[in-house]
């Protein structure tokens, strides 16, 4: 029997370890009959009714409050509850210990399927038909054949990669940016920064995959709308912090970028004042291209639960101070 196995058999019981759980978006109830399936003897405890924080080992959190770790000094692993670490990045009480992100198929398959709509929509002229429709138009555009729609993909990390692999599996004409060399099937991959611009400007449709660090805040900006062909469109299914909103909206009613769908924003919930909500050529969507879904993602929490205990490194282990 693997030292992993004969850690899953011992559970939790010989020592009181408890889980805190916190989120304000995501159902607890879900996440603990997930949990206990995979880790029958663990203790979960739904945050502020944490009891006795020493004996809180483990953290399964979304954006947790300033603060939020102090109490727990027998913390052993900190589980993000998401793909995106921003919300730990530049955090005091953040303890030194294992930290580890979500990373589940279902997931993916949401994200993957947001970005497949996001573009489809706009190569297939479905936002057209929809201002003719309003019109009661008959309006025919002819269509493009996909290998023609020349679709840009900033970030391939988990789920960039996953959401560029189905793009190209669909048949677009599909090209990567990365920080580092990435190999994807019908994908090509640039990470030349003096091909920047010209990555930029060669484009029908571009989509934000970047994570939020210090590195990219701010980084879709008004000199990479100005780069982008007249007319391109633009899908942001990451963080809003990584786009000058400034730049996109003076680039949307110029008709530089020619139309956005937008998932993430600045400020959330998107305030009703934002000139966003009143551009025909706006996309809004709350937040919701891709959630954790609690069945398939405890099954890799419990196993860095595992791991930590036998003395391992858990899956999925990220650095927040550099985002990744």
């Amino acid at each position: 029997m693997s030292s992993l196995a004969q850690t899953s058999d011992i559970g939790l019981g010989q020592q009181t370890k408890s889980l805190v759980f916190y989120s304000e978006f995501d159902d607890p109830t879900e996440w603990r009959e997930a949990l206990l399936a995979e880790l029958p003897d663990l203790d979960f405890r739904v945050y502020p009714d944490v009891g006795d924080p020493d004996s809180v080992a483990y953290a399964l959190a979304w954006r947790p409050p300033s603060g939020f770790f102090e109490p727990f000094r027998n913390i052993e692993l900190v589980v993000n509850l998401g793909a995106g670490v921003d919300s730990l990045t530049g955090r005091d009480d953040l303890p030194d210990v294992p930290i580890c992100r979500l990373s589940d198929p279902g997931m993916v398959a949401l994200m993957r399927s947001y970005v497949l709509f996001s573009v489809i929509r706009y190569a297939r002229d479905m936002d057209d038909f929809e201002a003719a429709q309003r019109r009661r138009e008959w309006h025919y555009i002819h269509p493009t054949p996909l290998d023609k729609v020349r679709v840009g993909v900033l970030g391939l990390g988990a789920l960039g990669s996953a959401a560029a692999q189905g793009l190209a599996d669909t048949g677009f004409d599909v090209r990567g940016w990365d920080m580092s060399p990435k190999e994807l099937p019908g994908v090509t991959v640039e990470t030349d920064p003096a091909k920047w611009g010209a990555f930029l400007g060669d484009l029908d449709i571009l989509v934000n995959m970047m994570p939020l660090t210090a590195g990219t805040r701010g980084m879709i900006d008004a000199s990479v709308f100005d780069a982008l062909s007249p007319g391109t469109k633009f899908v942001n299914a990451s963080r809003g912090e990584v786009v000058d909103e400034d730049a996109l909206l003076a680039a949307l009613q110029s008709g530089q970028v020619g139309a956005a769908t937008l998932d993430v924003f600045c400020t959330e919930p998107l305030p009703s004042e934002h000139p966003f909500w009143a551009m025909e050529n706006v996309y809004i969507t709350p937040h919701l291209a891709s959630i954790t879904v609690p069945e398939s993602a405890a099954r890799d929490v419990a196993e860095s639960i595992r791991r930590i205990s036998a003395g391992q490194s858990p899956l999925h282990q990220v650095n927040p101070k550099a985002g990744f």
